[in-house]
């Protein structure tokens, strides 16, 4: 059990870490630096850009975007999956080909926190999310020094 003191101590840590992360996040999105994202399974591919937009306030816009192909005869699917202060959301798909094709992944989430995570990934077929690829992290940023 902490003392209120060592209590106080480590809530200060906390808040300054979180700034530090913050203003990281926000250095990427100021320099402009979009981040690639890929995912892959079978004859399908995913690929494109995310970002982070400031709203002014303690989370981000985090934008996603990108191509979706498939130069099969089968279906394949699009998911993403969210997880906010340690509680994860169920998988949702978010756009199907079924035969070759190409179409556009355009998503974001309005209050991207330090908190949250997401992935990418794709799968087989247009109905669950039983057989699928790796999951590819959305919200793993490069750290860069600074200068």
């Amino acid at each position: 059990m902490l003392t209120s003191g060592a209590a106080v101590l480590a809530s200060s840590a906390m808040l300054l870490a979180l700034g530090q992360s913050s203003a990281t996040a926000a250095g990427v999105t100021s320099a402009g630096a979009d981040v690639p994202w890929t995912a892959t399974y079978g004859t399908a591919t995913a690929s494109g850009t995310r970002s982070l937009e400031s709203n002014g306030g303690l989370s981000s816009k985090l934008i996603v975007k990108g191509t979706f192909k498939n130069t099969g005869k089968d279906c394949y699917s699009v998911w993403t999956q969210w997880t906010y202060d340690m509680s994860p959301l169920p998988a949702a798909k978010r756009a199907t080909l079924c035969g070759a094709g190409t179409q556009a992944v355009d998503l974001s989430i309005p209050n991207y926190t330090l908190t949250t995570t997401g992935s990418v990934f794709i799968c087989h077929g247009d109905k669950d999310a039983t057989d699928c690829g790796a999951q590819e992290s959305l919200t793993s940023w490069p750290v860069k020094p600074t200068s």
